[in-house]
């Protein structure tokens, strides 16, 4: 009964978006019911879920006028058909520089902190502000932005509304965006129709590679949970400039090279892959895990190398398969106009 409530609460959120051990075939359930979905989206109690600042989030998501040459939105480097991510790095909307980072994907956020690929948000309401300060990304700030959505009178009326203390401010801006961002959630997969007991929801490939998975490559040290990630940073041994975690003012070189580890739901939608959008495809990812990382690195890397036949390559990318949802696509809301 709680999974019927969640699914028609997520039929809801359609609404709103639209608008280690190996184990044998027999013995899964136990190691299934440890990936089983929740029943509800987590909100913070000071900013429960409200439909119509949801949706009002959703404006602003697609919105090109929260940057500075309003040619860009949030939706852009974060598009739906990609699993809410992008095949190319984020670009700046002024310098039309590519950035050292692909775009992480901003599904399932209710559960997940840290976040950016260096961890340095732990609340959505922060994160909102991150691309849009940023001058490589969005390169506004929030004076420009409330000046500009001054002047649109259903802006204007509906923070006034859902807002009667802030009114338009940044701070209500990034409750609205974050508020939206916590509403999308993956749907449905043939994996959680397996979870659920359908045993013909997955092929025996998939439960060739789910065993795998769980057990020799060790995927499901990082990769666990319903969400296939646990929120952890980590050097899994890419060949990088960019420090990661250990850029930031609070860190050292102790934290060099690590980086968020990301969900693994609705992978198959989003390559390139890795923070640096540097493997091309999964049977490269897959490939620089089982040689334990790049070749020759001077450093010591939080992932260990295992022998990977090429039955077991298509195993493992027949489970990653089962990952993906059949939600519809989502279609861009209607913007007020200026």
């Amino acid at each position: 009964m709680r999974r019927l409530a969640f699914a028609i609460f997520l039929s809801l959120v359609a609404c709103l978006t639209i608008g280690t051990m190996p184990c044998d075939a027999g013995s899964t359930q136990p190691e299934l019911d440890a990936f089983m979905r929740p029943d509800g989206i987590p909100f913070p109690t000071d900013s429960p879920y409200n439909r119509d600042i949801a949706m009002l989030g959703k404006m602003l998501f697609f919105d090109p006028r929260l940057s500075a040459s309003q040619s860009v939105s949030c939706a852009s480097c974060h598009n739906q058909s990609f699993g809410w991510a992008t095949p190319v790095r984020s670009i700046s909307s002024e310098l039309q520089v590519q950035n050292q980072r692909h775009p992480p994907p901003v599904t399932n956020l209710a559960w997940v902190t840290p976040l950016f690929w260096d961890g340095r948000s732990t609340t959505l309401e922060e994160q909102a502000s991150g691309p849009i300060l940023n001058p490589n990304e969005m390169g506004s700030n929030f004076d420009l932005i409330i000046e500009r959505l001054s002047k649109v009178s259903q802006y204007r009326e509906w923070f006034t509304r859902l807002f009667p203390e802030h009114k338009l401010s940044k701070a209500s801006i990034e409750t609205a965006l974050a508020t939206f961002q916590r509403t999308i959630v993956t749907g449905l997969t043939d994996f959680d129709r397996w979870v659920d007991g359908d045993e013909t929801a997955v092929s025996a490939a998939a439960k060739r590679g789910f065993d795998l998975f769980q057990g020799r490559a060790g995927c499901v040290n990082c990769h666990n949970t319903w969400l296939f990630t646990n929120n952890s940073l980590n050097d899994i041994g890419l060949t990088s400039e960019d420090l990661g975690q250990g850029a930031l003012p609070d860190r050292g070189p102790a934290y060099n090279y690590r980086f968020k580890t990301p969900s693994l739901r609705n992978v198959t939608l989003r390559a390139p892959f890795m923070h640096n959008g540097s493997l091309p495809d999964l049977e490269s990812v897959l490939r620089h895990y089982a040689r334990g990382g790049a070749p020759d690195l001077d450093r010591e890397v939080d992932i260990n190398p295992f022998d990977l036949s090429a039955q077991e390559m298509q195993d493992l990318l027949a489970f990653l398969e089962t990952l993906t949802d059949h939600n519809p696509t989502v279609q861009p809301p209607i913007l007020p106009p200026n």
